[in-house]
């Protein structure tokens, strides 16, 4: 028997149409023209991770070798982020169950070979509030165990148009992904998977 989902993870699957996930993607594509794509660096380490990443916002999501933290400016350009678009705080609004805005949406694009360990979303100091998850493009297998990196784990594959909602005991899981499958979607146009996610910080 498969272990259970942790409490407060909302999975709707295909919750967006193709034509949605389209309209996203073009508003990806113009958001990456001011704060361009940067591949992150680990704290301690230095080394850079498989995920490249933007941000939309009043702040941003910056790894460097300094550590993490929620900045206004692009690490590279010293530029502010654009803002997060209108149809993303409407899907907010809809699942979201929270009276704030989101102040950050981090935009993950993992290519082929990309993957995320297992870690808690726990640089926000709004702990509480839910954090919402847009998958576009290639299926992942993502992963979720529990309040100890030891802690059982399950498995599922999210694929284009899923939308996650971690919120109550679920956000504090440890969570990552996997793996990415190829060519298993049209929407990204030099393929992979680009994962919108959407946090209240402060």
């Amino acid at each position: 028997m498969s272990k259970p989902l942790p409490e407060g993870l909302v999975y709707l699957p295909g919750f967006l149409s193709r034509a949605q996930q389209e309209n996203l993607i073009d508003l990806v594509r113009t958001g990456i023209k001011s704060a361009p794509f940067y591949q992150p660096r680990m704290p301690r380490t230095g080394q850079p991770t498989s995920v490249i990443m933007s941000n939309f916002g009043q702040l941003g999501w910056v790894s460097q070798q300094s550590g993490y933290r929620y900045d206004p400016v692009h690490p590279v350009t010293g530029k502010p982020w654009p803002p997060i678009p209108q149809e993303l705080l409407n899907l907010w609004k809809e699942v979201a169950g929270w009276p704030a805005s989101p102040q950050a949406c981090l935009i993950n694009w993992y290519r082929v070979g990309s993957r995320l360990g297992l870690h808690v979303d726990a640089d926000e100091d709004a702990k509480s509030a839910p954090v919402v998850s847009v998958s576009l493009g290639d299926k992942a297998l993502y992963r979720i165990g529990g309040i100890n990196r030891n802690d059982p784990t399950r498995s599922f594959k999210l694929s284009s148009g899923d939308v996650m909602i971690l919120s109550g005991g679920a956000r504090h899981c440890y969570h990552g992904v996997d793996r990415i499958y190829p060519r298993t979607s049209t929407i990204v146009p030099k393929g992979g998977r680009i994962n919108l996610t959407m946090r209240v910080v402060r």
